[in-house]
């Protein structure tokens, strides 16, 4: 069961990461350059002329396969990590340095620019201004599918709340992985979440309001209260996404068709909250559970991000790591 347990995990994060509407703002990268400039106009547009018919990522005389759903970033990500997790980790990321390709969150861009300098981890991850993002909370899965620490791989590109974020991810998956139990994957990540932290703090925060809401979905507006204070321009922080994974996946007991919606309604959080929730309650309630229509729908990789992904099967690859 642990071994459904873990392509549960892979499989959740991707569901995840297809659900939220980035993921086709992700994946119009395939796309000419001048259609999302069009893109651009067309909003711009809107704005102008007060109009509330928003455009969304279109096709036009370009192959539709980008923009049907699927995975994006967040699933690119943790299948890189899955294949060089045996690396030193700032070599498997300077090996990235000096690509033009590659696309990724601000803390890694800038960990790529610090590696290339000859500044090294932790200072890659710690003279970074998104070092509070959850790019390592979203990698971690990888590590912790195998009951590894994350905190090397996460030094590289974060600090504070993004390596918080990391262990705690890493944490509960492994328990979740291992015992299917959604309150003790839950209870692993708050051990390693100090009170004092906004991480710690808001992962608390987040489980007393979603547990007085009542369900998942019946949390979205009082996580969406409690949490997001709406003035930062980027909904990345592991300090909200990760507390809101944690308390979806709890408070569904662990069931992806109720905490993985409910995630992607934060609107602000939809970039990696659901991917992250995905995983959670993906490795909860195993690959069994996942609906076969989102897993023909999120395993093939588009390579959006890293353009040697396009077309890897992210259960395959999983499969070679265990």
């Amino acid at each position: 069961m642990s071994g459904d347990r873990t392509r549960g995990a892979f499989a959740g994060l991707a569901l995840g990461d297809a659900a939220g509407w980035p993921a086709a703002r992700h994946r119009s990268a395939l796309h000419a350059p001048w259609s999302r400039r069009l893109y651009r106009e067309l909003d711009a547009f809107a704005e102008e002329h007060a109009v509330t018919t928003l455009p969304v990522p279109f096709a036009l005389n370009q192959p539709t396969a980008p923009l049907a759903v699927g995975p994006s970033d967040d699933a690119e990500w943790l299948a890189w990590t899955a294949l060089t997790i045996d690396l030193p980790r700032a070599e498997a990321f300077r090996q990235l340095a000096g690509r033009s390709d590659v696309r990724a969150r601000i803390s890694v861009a800038n960990a790529l620019d610090n590696l290339a300098k000859g500044v090294e981890p932790p200072a890659s991850g710690h003279d970074n201004p998104h070092h509070f993002d959850d790019a390592a909370a979203v990698r971690a899965v990888a590590f912790g599918v195998l009951g590894r620490d994350p905190s090397e791989d996460a030094r590289v590109t974060n600090a504070g709340d993004g390596l918080l974020g990391a262990q705690a991810m890493a944490a509960a998956v492994a328990e979740a992985v291992s015992t299917g139990s959604a309150a003790g994957a839950v209870a692993a990540a708050l051990a390693v979440l100090p009170e004092d932290t906004a991480i710690g703090h808001n992962a608390r925060l987040a489980l007393d309001v979603a547990r007085r809401a009542g369900g998942a979905f019946a949390a979205v507006p009082a996580l969406d209260a409690a949490l997001i204070d709406h003035v930062y321009s980027y909904g990345v922080g592991a300090a909200q996404t990760v507390p809101v994974a944690l308390a979806l996946a709890e408070v569904s007991g662990g069931a992806l068709g109720e905490a993985v919606p409910a995630a992607a309604c934060l609107s602000t959080l939809a970039d990696s909250a659901p991917a992250l929730t995905g995983a959670l309650t993906g490795a909860c309630g195993g690959y069994a559970a996942i609906p076969q229509g989102w897993i023909a729908a999120s395993r093939t990789l588009a390579g959006c991000c890293l353009p040697e992904l396009a077309g890897k099967d992210l259960i395959e690859l999983l499969e070679e790591l265990v």
